[in-house]
């Protein structure tokens, strides 16, 4: 398995589907139909700012992180959201875009989606994508890595623990999961200063 930062030109719309399974029920209150965001996705994919894993050159994992020059979905503007989906649709999707937005702090390095291909899951893959965000957040400078893990995703939540990311903040919007999907949302903390990746 060959992992690298950016995520290659050639796996571009197999990023864009990956990403909509792991992230697609959230991306359906924007976009309901599913070939319509994949396609926003693989358009408004800014690849620099991912973690590609590649095996038998096929993408079976992704992981995103935004830098101060953008982020793996900072090609999905208003103006592309308006002019692919019009003035009520894309208004809806920039909306919903809007309450999922997060931002990072100074020395802080915000994880921007991981996802790993179903059928590869259990191989270490997640583990060695979180290890190349390790090595790249020490190398810029960063003392931390942030992360949100939403409450219908126990797993994910499981394995961050065992990576070492420490919870430190949750918050509930039970009112919400009804469109949402999901109505809590817990902050994961990655400590650098002591890391090893």
């Amino acid at each position: 398995m060959q992992i690298s930062v950016g995520t290659p030109e050639f796996v571009r719309y197999r990023a864009a589907q990956l990403y909509d399974v792991a992230f697609g029920s959230k991306l359906a209150l924007a976009v309901p139909d599913e070939k319509q965001r994949i396609d926003m996705l693989a358009k408004g994919f800014v690849l620099e700012h991912s973690i590609a894993a590649i095996t038998n050159g096929e993408l079976v994992g992704l992981a995103g992180f935004p830098t101060p020059d953008g982020s793996l979905t900072s090609g999905i503007g208003y103006r592309s959201l308006l002019s692919d989906f019009g003035f009520l649709g894309g208004n809806r999707a920039a909306l919903v875009f809007s309450v999922y937005d997060r931002e990072s702090r100074k020395g802080e390095l915000l994880m921007d989606g991981i996802v790993v291909d179903a059928s590869c899951r259990g191989q270490g893959i997640g583990t060695q994508l979180f290890s190349s965000l390790i090595k790249l957040a020490i190398e810029r400078g960063y003392s931390t890595i942030r992360l949100d893990v939403i409450d219908t995703n126990p797993a994910a939540r499981r394995l961050y623990e065992r990576l070492g990311f420490v919870a430190t903040k949750t918050e509930r919007f039970e009112f919400l999961r009804w469109l949402l999907g999901f109505g809590a949302s817990t902050t994961m903390i990655y400590s650098l200063q002591s890391s090893d990746p």
